[in-house]
């Protein structure tokens, strides 16, 4: 009876030993999210006129403040904008450029642009993936005619690339979402 307590005790001590082993000696490692505090879009009109600014600055994150919120102008009617969307963490010094990170690692990040109702504007995608599937830090802004509405700048982490473009199919994780009321005049 003795032995059999003893051989129990030893086969349990094993079985504790081998279980705790590590299988993996070389772990992934993790990548995690930047901090994104401020997005600003900075849209060039193609015919050399006024270069308007979108920009959001939330310098708390998730605290309790408001992102502050500037529009520097009116989109002009019937025009077409080359834009850039900067992204940046503003809680270091100097700041830290998350756009240069989201464009280093293109395949597993999408920007989608969602345009409220009224507002007559349609966007396209200038840049684009390794595997030539839309990225979207750089964006063309088209004008149609004097209307008021919302524009939406969505960026997702791993979506599902090719998506149909809408941010239900695209799946993955928001790391950024900001809205912005514009008018063409």
């Amino acid at each position: 009876m003795k032995k059999n307590k003893i051989l129990s005790i030893f086969i349990l001590l094993i079985l504790l030993f081998t279980s705790c082993s590590s299988d993996n000696d070389n772990p992934e490692p993790i990548n995690e999210e930047e901090l994104i505090t401020t997005i600003i879009v900075t849209l060039n009109p193609d015919n050399g006129g006024t270069v308007i600014t979108l920009e959001s600055k939330d310098l708390d994150g998730d605290g309790p403040n408001a992102p502050v919120i500037e529009v520097s102008g009116n989109l002009v009617a019937g025009t077409s904008y080359t834009g850039d969307i900067l992204l940046l963490n503003e809680s270091e010094t100097p700041p830290e450029n998350i756009t240069e990170e989201v464009e280093d690692e293109d395949d597993e990040h999408q920007f989608f642009y969602t345009i409220g109702d009224g507002l007559d504007i349609t966007t396209e995608y200038v840049n684009f993936d390794g595997d030539g599937n839309p990225l979207g830090t750089q964006i063309r802004l088209n004008t149609g005619t004097a209307s008021n509405g919302t524009l939406t700048f969505t960026l997702r982490h791993e979506p599902k690339k090719p998506n149909d473009g809408t941010l239900a199919d695209a799946g993955g994780e928001t790391d950024i979402a900001q809205t912005f009321n514009l008018t063409v005049e």
